[in-house]
């Protein structure tokens, strides 16, 4: 007898092929048929008109911590994520040493924008090595989750407040390579670390990876390819500024000293300047030449995200803004009361070196969010531009008006410029790219900020009713089959006989992300962003149910997935 029977939905199976309709059939948490289905089940699932997919791989992710307190993954798995990939960017909860708990949650709270108090009292902090930290998800989670191991936690292990300051000797990088080799055997899939100059701790200090050379990091990767099962991945200032010689020949080196792939967040993508994308796809074809692989992710849509003058968000990146918003919120507000300060702001806002970011000076497309005071009744859903015509004031001075009458607490919408029809068709043409790898939705971080983790449910309803620039099918394989290929996962991210149960079921009429709206539900009182999913009826994880209709059922059915068992090792070209 089956387990269960999902019954007459449209199976999109995850190839690119064209969906049929069938019925698939699962029992003990795989998929055991899929055609006339007549063997009996315990539940059927009536899929008239539902589409049945895989479930949504997200690469992407920190959900290190928010599973500790939060094994449902929300929003992710409502919206049809099954899997997700935490450790990214060279931060990992584990290993950790006893001292270091205060540092390592100050810093994910500065550099991933986590919730201190969630931090604080949503995790217990009880592990030390990075299998204890493994162990203590196991068996408790609804989502499949596997981690990287970050290159902070093991060189502030082994240098420990030296760790940003200085280049580590000989030795340290032996104990390093031997953290490494520890915490992948215990299941970590791979190393992952960061470069970027936008990356700093609590003490507003660079991350301890940043003081690494590229020395120390091949020695890692190459650590990292005598374990089987394993990846790279990776940041640098470059994702932001354009990639520099240097930047490019050391992701490729990287890739070859570990005989891995290696992936880096996040390709952007915006027509006004083409040249860009050339450019962020060096690595990949510098790797090719040495017989490395590099992938860069990009998201498919454009995920909703907030600014503030209070809290620690991308503005602070903006040339000479870093010094006001270093000082203390009163300190702020009199310098942002100063002409002069404003000027040079809006000057360093709109300047060449401000790069990518210089994106966020069209202030007069903000949109004002929640407010705080008397002054801005009235300014809820309007853009800066129609306030500032009405008081007679221009863009960036109306915004300074505003938030400083807040406090500086007002919530802020930056208008996106990358929305148009010609940066949609140069998006669309390297969805399919051989380089290029779907995902970057950060989901775990950033949490009052961004929304990005509904990515898939509003994919698929851009292609299925709005723009149409892929099919459906098309869209489901790229979230699918292809990140798991990538990953080396082992059965999973298809629907064929054998696979792992992970499956989406959802009504292709209907299906959406909603609104991104802000609660209060962290530990310790936190606010985030989140978004409904629309349309999903169905999620399930080892063949059990973990959403229906949106909702955490309490099913716990998620693997904590281990390099080499959970795994395999993808080949390189040539190798």
């Amino acid at each position: 007898m089956l387990d269960l029977v999902l019954r007459g939905g449209v199976v999109v199976d995850g190839s690119g092929r064209p969906g049929v309709v069938a019925d698939v059939g699962v029992r003990a948490g795989r998929v055991v048929a899929v055609g006339s289905v007549d063997e009996p089940a315990h539940r059927t699932v009536d899929a008239t008109d539902l589409v049945v997919a895989p479930g949504i791989i997200d690469p992407h992710t920190h959900y290190d911590a928010q599973l500790c307190w939060d094994p449902f993954a929300s929003p992710s798995s409502g919206h049809g994520v099954t899997t997700v990939i935490g450790g990214n960017c060279g931060f990992s909860l584990a290993p950790l040493e006893p001292a270091d708990g205060d540092y390592l949650r100050r810093m994910m709270a500065r550099v991933e924008g986590m919730s201190l108090a969630a931090l604080e009292t949503g995790v217990d902090w009880s592990w030390r090595t990075f299998g204890e930290y493994l162990d203590r998800l196991e068996g408790g989670i609804a989502v499949n989750a596997g981690f990287l191991v970050g290159h902070c936690a093991l060189r502030r292990a082994v240098l420990g407040p030296e760790a940003s300051s200085r280049p580590a000797t000989d030795d340290e990088v032996g104990a390093m390579r031997r953290l490494l080799a520890e915490s992948l055997r215990a299941g970590g899939l791979g190393f992952s670390s960061s470069q970027s100059h936008t990356h700093s701790d609590g003490d507003g200090q660079p991350v301890p990876s940043r003081a690494a050379d590229t020395d120390e990091l091949l020695a890692l990767c190459a650590t990292v390819r005598d374990h089987p099962g394993t990846v790279l991945e990776y940041i640098t200032g470059g994702c932001l500024d354009g990639f520099s010689d240097d930047e490019v020949e050391r992701m490729a080196r990287m890739s070859v000293a570990a005989r891995r792939p290696l992936n880096w967040n996040v390709l952007s993508v915006d027509a006004r300047t083409p040249e860009r994308v050339a450019g962020q796809l060096r690595p990949s074809d510098r790797a090719a030449e040495l017989g490395g692989r590099v992938l860069a992710l990009t998201m498919p849509t454009i995920g909703e995200m907030n600014m503030s003058f209070a809290t620690f968000c991308a503005l602070w990146l903006l040339p000479g803004w870093g010094e006001v918003y270093a000082l203390a919120v009163p300190d702020r507000i009199e310098r942002l009361r100063d002409p002069a300060t404003r000027r040079a702001l809006a000057a360093g806002a709109r300047s060449e070196a401000a790069g990518v970011i210089g994106r966020l000076a069209g202030w007069e497309g903000y949109t004002v969010g929640e407010t705080f005071s008397d002054a801005n009744a009235g300014c809820t859903g309007r853009t800066v531009a129609e306030i500032a015509a009405e008081r007679g004031t221009s863009p960036f001075d109306t915004l300074c008006d505003v938030v400083i009458a807040d406090g500086l607490r007002t919530v802020l919408w930056p208008r996106p410029t990358d929305d148009d029809d010609d940066s949609w068709r140069l998006r669309a043409s390297l969805w399919e790219d051989p380089r290029v790898l779907i995902g970057g939705s950060d989901a775990g971080a950033h949490l009052d900020r961004m929304c990005a983790a509904p990515y898939p449910t509003a994919f698929l309803a851009d292609c299925i009713r709005g723009r149409r620039l892929v099919t459906m099918e098309t869209a489901i394989r790229l979230m699918t089959a292809v990140p798991a290929e990538q990953f080396g996962l082992v059965d999973r991210g298809r629907i064929v006989g054998g696979a792992v149960a992970d499956l989406v079921v959802f009504d292709p009429a209907t299906v959406a992300a909603g609104p991104a709206r802000s609660v209060t539900d962290l530990p310790g009182g936190g606010r985030r962003l989140v978004a409904d999913p629309l349309g999903v009826a169905h999620v399930f994880v080892g063949g059990q149910e973990i959403a229906a209709a949106g909702a955490d059922t309490g099913a716990r059915p998620g693997a904590v997935l281990r390099s080499g068992v959970h795994t395999a090792t993808v080949a390189l070209p040539g190798a």
